[in-house]
């Protein structure tokens, strides 16, 4: 592997594309740290102090620009919607169908083109939701209309300039640059992980056995998941074609037997962002309106406690327990029906 990775930085083509990408990573660290116009820092910090929930999440898939309330904070999530959405629209439309499937080149540009104008439009329905959100806890300067459409438009802006990154880096540059920036939010995360696993085993009496038990059960579990979903994710089952004899010209070929390789995990990733957004929906949906939904009681509050159960365990286990179920649930039926849209056993035949 590293023999094959010292020949490839020899061509002067990849190298100069390595280049680009990580100064394009770069630009999109800094802009973690940029924080939107009109907002008080010092408010800002002490109401972003402990960020769970749904906060949390979405500070976690950010790289911490949430938390800093950054021109970066809704990060590429309304580009990963409208991509969504744009894929359901495709099973229902059959125009689109067509331009998703034998449309070509041109056809992927024009999808391509629609999928940015939704995001615009999603990332605007989601700034305002975060400014509506937060405008009660005092972290901007003021409450006027011009604060909130500089706060609106910096926030659309940061997603329109992480689109455009995206889209360079997959064009010129190494991978595809969607999926990189959100890795790269993810693992920007690990430096605070990896001091919290050494706090657990240097604590203030001194060294923890315990707390190195705990690291290494950690570490174990991380890896043994991740070794999983490879596995299932890579996992094919292979359907065998056998080929009767035929003449080709003046000869006769013999039978040939072959296999038809079906993924097992056909619908990859997209049955969980499914469910992990219907479930987290009706906690956004509360939060507007009720910005202090997390000290109240009574039937919004069970429903919101319910919905964050997803990303926090600072609710009751059986929130929890209720969550996880229905999260499962949801799960498996958008698995199925994802799978049933999008596989066609008769064409597959015919093919």
């Amino acid at each position: 592997m590293f023999k094959t990775i010292k020949n490839a930085l020899k061509t002067p083509d990849v190298r100069k594309r390595l280049l680009y990408t990580l100064i394009l990573i770069v630009v999109f660290r800094l802009g973690c740290y940029i924080t939107v116009p009109g907002v008080n820092n010092i408010a800002l910090n002490e109401a972003m102090a402990n960020t769970n929930g749904i906060a949390g999440l979405i500070d976690m898939i950010s790289g911490g620009a949430f938390s800093r309330f950054s021109v970066f904070a809704m990060s590429i999530s309304p580009y990963i919607t409208a991509s969504i959405v744009i894929q359901l629209l495709a099973m229902i439309i059959p125009s689109l169908e067509k331009l998703t499937k034998e449309g070509g080149e041109a056809g992927r540009q024009k999808i391509n083109k629609y999928t940015k104008m939704l995001t615009l439009v999603l990332a605007l329905v989601e700034a305002i939701g975060v400014y509506l959100s937060y405008k009660s806890s005092g972290i901007f300067v003021n409450q006027e209309f011009l604060t909130g459409a500089l706060v609106v438009t910096g926030l659309v802006a940061g997603t329109s300039v992480l689109m455009w990154l995206g889209d360079q880096i997959t064009n010129k540059g190494i991978g595809n640059g969607i999926s990189l920036l959100i890795f790269i939010g993810i693992i920007s995360r690990l430096p605070s992980g990896v001091t919290t696993l050494w706090n657990l085993m240097i604590q203030e009496a001194g060294f923890s056995t315990t707390g190195l038990l705990t690291a290494l059960g950690i570490l174990i579990g991380a890896l043994v998941l991740v070794a999983g979903v490879v596995f299932v994710q890579q996992a094919e089952r292979r359907v065998p074609v056998q080929y009767s004899k035929k003449v080709v010209g003046r000869k006769m070929v013999g039978a040939q037997s072959t296999h038809i390789p079906l993924k097992l995990a056909m619908a990859g990733v997209m049955p969980v962002i499914f469910a992990s957004s219907f479930m987290t929906f009706p906690a956004m949906i509360i939060q507007i309106f009720v910005p202090d939904i997390a000290n109240q009681t009574g039937f919004l509050a069970g429903l919101y406690n319910f919905s964050i159960a997803t990303s926090t365990s600072n609710v009751g286990i059986g929130y929890s327990i209720a969550n996880a179920i229905v999260y499962l649930l949801l799960i498996v039926g958008f698995t199925f029906f994802y799978t049933y849209a999008t596989f066609n056993p008769d064409r597959k035949s015919v093919v």
